[in-house]
């Protein structure tokens, strides 16, 4: 058994101060109790203790991608992403060939419980279902209508699917989806949808909002769009917070209407953790440049950001307090996706973090094991 003493531990939206964590592979408790004999002591110094990050929407980092379709590449994103807090990712797909998107489904159901880092938690199909007029950075020539067939198979095993509701056979596939596997999340995104069609599509079935702002309409007075019935609606929604997909300002004002309903993503490429310079995206060439990645057209193509910076970008720029934020990268994704971690109680994954008052990841733990260190 294990216990990080003098830490400030971030638990359920709250901070908790003079609180001990007991853990092996799980959670065993917070205590303020003695401390059981025998026990391995891990002493926070003052930082702050919490589930670690989960990113349900990411393509890659450290230099790989998850449609490289290989052990090695899901391998190198795990052990990239640990010096971002994350403990676990969802593998995010692009919109290529069909047989492209089937080599990798295949790869992340047969090596994704095998990597040694960050745990992969299912995939995150986005695309090819999307509408051509929002392809964003995805290839749209590879843009097709909803179909259950070939994606059947792999449906146990898939977490989001994010797809544009306005699309010929969107309703039919969203209601059989929805119906059959509840476990995954349906998510608008890559749409021209109206208000009005994203508010029919939540009656069918969708439950959340793929990077909102990005890749669907402006917010406008008489066309309030997608993003109008997000703020309309109870459904949860995903925002990448690096200040260069949304403003600051936008962040803000974001947070106080969709307050714990938001989700912190990345949406990151295989640029993320990596320096500027060339790299691809969905077969597409990309240049990063001062933290912005963008196709040779200039459109933004995913991005490099780290949840950790995430975290701290949200924070400093809304009113959201530490711990809403944090509970927007762990709980909040991990409840939406049915996980057993991204919170300190009893029985969940000792999936724990620490990390100092600017985001700065010092320790990671999975399933109770150390798997990351750096000098307090």
């Amino acid at each position: 058994m294990k216990a990080i003493i003098n830490g400030i531990i971030i638990h359920d939206k709250k901070v908790l101060i003079g609180y001990h964590l007991l853990f092996d592979e799980k959670i065993i408790a917070l205590s303020q109790r003695d401390l059981p004999k025998k026990c391995e002591i891990i002493d926070a110094q003052g930082l702050y203790v919490s589930a670690g990050f989960v990113d349900m929407h990411i393509h890659g980092s450290g230099g790989s991608d998850v449609m490289d379709a290989t052990s090695e590449a899901l391998e190198s994103i795990s052990q990239s992403l640990l010096q971002t807090g994350t403990t676990s990712f969802v593998a995010t797909t692009m919109t290529m060939t069909q047989e492209d998107i089937v080599k990798a489904l295949d790869a992340v159901i047969a090596y994704g419980d095998k990597v040694t880092a960050t745990k992969i938690r299912g995939i995150h199909i986005e695309g090819p279902f999307i509408n051509p007029l929002k392809c964003g950075a995805q290839n749209p020539i590879y843009i097709e209508q909803a179909n259950f067939d070939w994606i059947e198979p792999y449906l146990s095993d898939i977490r989001v699917i994010t797809m544009a509701v306005e699309m010929p056979g969107a309703e039919e596939f969203i209601k059989k989806v929805s119906q059959t596997y509840p476990h995954i999340i349906l998510s608008i995104g890559h749409s021209e949808a109206s208000y009005e069609q994203a508010m029919k599509s939540f009656d069918w079935g969708i439950s959340h909002a793929t990077h909102l702002f990005n890749a669907m309409p402006p917010w406008h007075h008489r066309e309030p769009g997608i993003i109008g019935a997000v703020f309309e609606s109870d459904v949860t929604a995903d925002i990448i917070a690096d200040l260069i997909h949304t403003h600051s300002t936008t962040l803000n004002s974001v947070e106080k209407i969709k307050k714990d309903k938001l989700v912190l993503i990345t949406d990151a490429m295989r640029a993320g953790c990596m320096k500027s310079g060339h790299y691809d995206l969905g077969g597409q060439e990309v240049t990063v440049d001062n933290a912005k990645a963008t196709l040779k057209n200039g459109v933004l193509a995913g991005s490099v950001l780290r949840l950790n910076e995430a975290v701290k970008n949200f924070h400093t720029h809304t009113e959201a307090t530490l711990a809403q934020t944090v509970y927007s990268a762990t709980s909040l994704p991990a409840q939406r996706m049915g996980l057993q971690c991204g919170e300190l109680r009893e029985g969940y994954d000792a999936d724990i973090i620490i990390f100092d008052e600017k985001i700065t990841i010092k320790n990671v733990y999975i399933d109770g094991k150390l798997r990351y260190y750096s000098e307090f």
